[in-house]
């Protein structure tokens, strides 16, 4: 929906580019080569999972400017400093502060290309790197998952003598204790990135930049297992089982993870999580196990402190502790 749309509870006459937003053509059209569309020449410099996490952004910011647009068919050189300023007021009343940041980072890095490319002028690219990042801070969505629900839902895993049960504890016992890795990335990883006599695994991260975690204890032990009913086939580590129990050596998507853990996670009778919570908990329980904060970034594939640091839930248990220490005299009367 156009941001220009009068039903839209946005007080443009705050903007100064009013006449600029409504008289500016940003009638949707596709150039001749796709190489020409700065929005693909941006994707393109992103892996798989970034290029359609920001495809998804580009589409959201070309609908509002031109309704039934998207990346591919908005004109992106025609994009204005005041359109970007406008966008962001929009998005401020749906979406949270990370989401908004990605998104107007997508914007300003397509720009960027439009004038590489020298399809717009200097002044216009730097007017739209004015735009800045909303500010402020949210705390993390999600939750902490407890240890006995960890060994609930392994439990389950393990009573499951199907390949699927085998291959789900693995893929679980990693994510949570093996290094906290991204949906994206376990369905990524292949036979040969893995190393059965050292529990290292090569995964391709965000940024397309490679990285190793070490599986240890009951993840190496998962790991060994599934290993021996999947045998040595070339090909992703991961594979798809269907209803027969029979194996297809192909990669699993990213959405039959969440439908994976799911379903276990129903089995097993515990609350609901995502698996991006798997990765949460993982940082959290290093973090109280006493290792530092620069090795656990690295482990994840954080290129930022701060946002691994996020996930520290100590100061939390240092603010509950400190409020014990006061009393409030009220006692119970209804049990």
């Amino acid at each position: 929906m156009s941001v220009l749309n009068t039903n839209i509870e946005i007080k443009m006459e705050d903007f100064e580019a009013l006449a600029i937003l409504e008289s500016k053509d940003l009638t949707p059209f596709k150039p001749d080569r796709l190489d020409e569309n700065p929005a693909v020449v941006y994707l393109s410099k992103l892996s798989k999972n970034g290029r359609r996490v920001q495809a998804d952004a580009l589409n959201i910011i070309a609908d509002i400017l031109s309704p039934e647009s998207d990346f591919l068919s908005f004109p992106w050189h025609k994009l204005e400093y005041q359109h970007l300023q406008a966008v962001k007021a929009f998005l401020h009343e749906k979406y949270s502060i990370s989401s908004i940041n990605r998104m107007l980072s997508a914007a300003r890095e397509t720009v960027r290309q439009a004038w590489l490319s020298k399809q717009i002028p200097a002044e216009q690219y730097l007017r739209i790197k004015q735009v800045e990042n909303v500010k402020g801070s949210r705390l993390p969505a999600g939750r902490h998952i407890a240890h006995g629900e960890i060994k609930a839902i392994l439990d389950v895993c393990i009573n499951d003598e199907s390949p699927s049960g085998y291959r789900d504890a693995a893929i679980i016992a990693w994510m949570v204790s093996g290094g906290g890795a991204r949906r994206s990335e376990v369905i990524g990883v292949d036979l040969a990135d893995y190393n059965p006599d050292t529990g290292q695994i090569k995964i391709l991260g965000k940024g397309n930049k490679e990285r190793t975690n070490y599986l240890e204890n009951g993840a190496y032990d998962a790991m060994a297992d599934w290993l021996m009913v999947r045998g040595d086939a070339p090909g992703a580590l991961f594979v798809p089982i269907n209803k027969g129990g029979t194996m297809i050596l192909r990669r699993m998507t990213s959405q039959a993870i969440y439908n994976m853990l799911n379903h276990r996670i129903e089995q097993a009778g515990i609350k609901d999580f995502s698996p991006h919570d798997l990765r949460r908990t993982f940082i959290s329980n290093m973090l109280d196990a006493g290792a530092d904060l620069a090795t656990i970034s690295k482990i994840v594939g954080h290129e930022d402190l701060k946002t691994t640091a996020v996930y520290d839930r100590r100061p939390e248990i240092a603010k509950k502790r400190a409020t014990q220490l006061l009393s409030v005299p009220y006692k119970r009367r209804i049990e």
